[in-house]
């Protein structure tokens, strides 16, 4: 496996990033949008030697992102849905997102409670068919359990009526610090990445498109601070916000937009660990109503969800519905031996999913594809958009096949990505860290020593968040603001949002001394406070 070298962390300094920016006159490969599939075409494209330059509006991960289910799978009901191909490159593209950062990502057992006599072996014969597809990817066996032995490795599953239950493995990861580490394993090969800098325009030339405009989007008021560079290619990469990016392209040429995004909305509850002390996670592959319920151990918490509700508008930060949050605490309640109640919850958060619409319109997002699309504009605006984070590394590839069979971009040499190990990843030599764990220093690999270097390490906030790690966000992982540390530098709001309130100040006070801002903490803490509401 290649490895990034980088004697030591590289400064993210707003100031020197934008003084680059202007400089900027051209590049191969314009990327806007920082999420899973923006910041895995960056990396794909440097390392193939393209120059490269990613604009993100918001920060990296902060939208659909940051609020994945932190599963990394190869979808045990798209396998029931009879979409094989895609259960099996998602298989193993888990064993290489596992392998290139196993300081964020690593094997996770799951178990499903069987409550009837005949789910053992009907769930176990499906699995078996998982393990198969998974091939020399697979993480382990599965195994069909007795009643005695799935309490004892489930403690906390209602025993009541059940059988048994099955285990397989899959794998869970940290979404939000695994795009931030994409971010900077590409800034290290020598992409150019901005956040808070917005696309505004796409710019064309003889009806193709040329290039992007860009501005600044943390300028002060009365200050605008633009600009603009040309590129060989376009990628939008912006997820639910792709029809936007679109607009700017169609309009210059005066033709509508027809939608090609279906928001699915997901609701995730966060609840303390003593609900389901476990390392193993639980799954519900058929609740009452025919969804998919989840418990899973998470960074010492577990997250109950999901849901799939169609939206018809997309919103930065989306509001979870009475209706979802009544339906995961009440099927939770027939699967767990102590029935979590609203007021165990701990954080409520809410991710859209860009799921691409059918040429013929659909009324539920059951009937859309869970598959990514990459389409080329008229004018040459290259979109992707669907997927999920297990296969970023694949869409990325596919985004660039796409480019250059368009005549987009010239041959290019072979894809590293497959194996190439992302800033921070220790020698897989070491065991896997544990994500069910209390956040801790873990989730820096290699690059522990230089945060525990810096002044504070010995002064936790909470959650295992210390004055050091907040210094070291700003510094060299780009955060500019609260949130950026809160929510996914340290994953505090996603798990104990009212702690999180109470600590923003002291995060605030660290950003003024760093870059003699607030860190827009007003704004914090009204988001906090939403994430601490759970609707009835």
């Amino acid at each position: 496996m290649s490895q990034t070298t980088v004697p030591s962390p590289a400064l993210t300094n707003r100031a020197q990033l934008l003084a680059e920016l202007v400089s900027l006159e051209a590049v191969d490969l314009v990327v806007i949008g920082g999420g899973a599939s923006g910041l895995g075409v960056a990396l794909d494209a440097r390392l193939r030697g393209l120059s490269v330059l990613l604009l993100e509006s918001h920060d990296f991960a902060g939208g659909t992102s940051s609020r994945a289910t932190k599963l990394v799978h190869g979808g045990v009901r798209y396998l029931a849905q009879g979409n094989i191909g895609l259960v099996r490159e998602a298989l193993h593209e888990r064993r290489a997102l596992l392998n290139n950062a196993p300081h964020l990502a690593q094997p996770l057992a799951f178990i499903m409670p069987a409550y009837r006599p005949w789910d053992v072996p009907f769930y176990g014969i499906g699995l078996k068919m998982y393990d198969a597809l998974a091939g020399a990817a697979s993480l382990g066996k599965t195994r069909c359990l007795s009643k005695s032995s799935t309490l004892a490795q489930l403690p906390g599953v209602n025993a009541q009526h059940l059988y048994g239950g099955v285990k397989y493995w899959d794998g869970q990861f940290d979404d939000a610090r695994l795009a931030l580490t994409l971010a900077r394993t590409a800034a290290a090969q020598g992409a150019l990445l901005v956040n808070y800098c917005p696309a505004v325009d796409i710019l064309h030339e003889a009806g193709r498109v040329c290039g992007v405009r860009w501005k600044d989007g943390l300028a002060a008021s009365g200050q605008p601070f633009e600009g603009q560079v040309r590129a060989r290619c376009v990628i939008n990469a912006t997820g639910v916000w792709v029809d936007a990016i679109r607009q700017l392209d169609d309009a210059a040429r005066g033709q509508p937009v027809r939608p090609m995004v279906a928001p699915s909305q997901g609701v995730h509850l966060v609840v303390d660990r003593s609900f389901l002390p476990s390392d193993h996670a639980l799954l519900v592959p058929h609740t009452r109503d025919g969804r998919v319920l989840f418990a899973v151990p998470w960074l010492g918490h577990v997250i109950l969800g999901t849901t799939d509700t169609p939206r018809d508008h997309v919103e930065r930060e989306p509001h979870a519905l009475a209706e979802e949050a009544a339906f995961i605490l009440r099927e939770s309640a027939h699967v767990l031996a102590r029935a979590p109640q609203a007021a165990d919850v701990r954080s409520v958060w809410v991710g859209l999913r860009p799921l691409v619409r059918p040429d013929a319109d659909a009324g539920s997002t059951k009937s859309i594809s869970r598959e990514h699309t990459v389409r080329i504009s008229p004018s040459g605006l290259v979109t992707v958009t669907g997927g999920k984070w297990t296969t970023y590394r694949a869409m990325a590839e596919d985004v660039l096949r796409h480019c250059v069979q368009a005549g987009q971009l010239e041959p290019l040499p072979r894809c590293q990505t497959a194996q190439f190990a992302l800033l921070g990843a220790p020698d897989r030599q070491q065991p896997w860290p544990s994500l069910g764990a209390s956040p801790g220093l873990q989730c820096y690999g290699t690059e522990a020593a230089a945060v525990q270097a810096l002044p504070g390490a010995d002064i936790e906030l909470g959650l295992g968040l210390t004055e050091a790690m907040v210094r070291y966000a700003v510094r060299y992982e780009y955060a500019q603001t609260v949130a950026d540390v809160l929510a996914r530098r340290h994953r505090m709001l996603f798990l104990d949002a009212a702690l999180a309130a109470q600590v923003a100040p002291r995060v605030s006070a660290i950003l003024q001394q760093e870059i003699s801002s607030d860190g827009d903490l007003d704004a914090f803490l009204v988001l906090a406070a939403q994430y601490q509401q759970v609707p009835a």
